[in-house]
């Protein structure tokens, strides 16, 4: 049982490993883990730049372009959020200190979206106060690109 199973992890990783699936699979990941669902990509970012070094700059972009895309989810998700609020309530609701903060910075404050736990509802609060949508997705693009960078190189120098 024990080398069954060993064996399918193997079969597994070889098969995320191959850029025509790892890349497309690491997009996916990237995505779904940038909206409000628990899940990282960082590890899968890892395993397949370890298993394949040449593949550092697509898995960085490929990565980023997924999350940004994510983030952007979240955004037009806060967005409607805060209309059917409006149309249910027929008014706005008072701003908090934090949304103030957010409102201020304006589009620039979605540079923090790499942030675990705060980014990705930080996309949404940013569409719910309808902050501009393509300043916003620029900005987090960039947040997001410096962290893949940084983390996938800080952690195939660790590992």
């Amino acid at each position: 049982m024990e080398a069954w199973l060993s064996s399918m992890i193997q079969s597994l990783m070889a098969a995320l490993a191959l850029p025509q699936v790892g890349l497309s699979s690491l997009f996916v990941v990237a995505l779904v883990s940038a909206t409000l669902l628990p899940l990282g990509s960082e590890p899968m970012v890892l395993l397949l730049v370890k298993a394949n070094p040449e593949l550092f700059w697509p898995a960085v972009f490929v990565a980023t372009a997924g999350n940004t895309i994510g983030g952007a989810i979240s955004w037009w998700m806060g967005y409607g959020v805060e209309r059917a609020y409006e149309h249910a309530t027929h008014h706005k609701p008072p701003n908090a200190r934090a949304l103030a903060w957010l409102q201020r910075f304006g589009a620039k404050a979605c540079l923090l979206s790499w942030l675990p736990l705060v980014g990705d509802p930080l996309c949404a609060v940013a569409g719910w106060l309808r902050l501009p949508f393509w300043p916003c997705v620029a900005y987090m693009a960039i947040g997001k690109f410096l962290r893949y960078v940084a983390m996938t190189a800080g952690l195939l120098w660790v590992f």
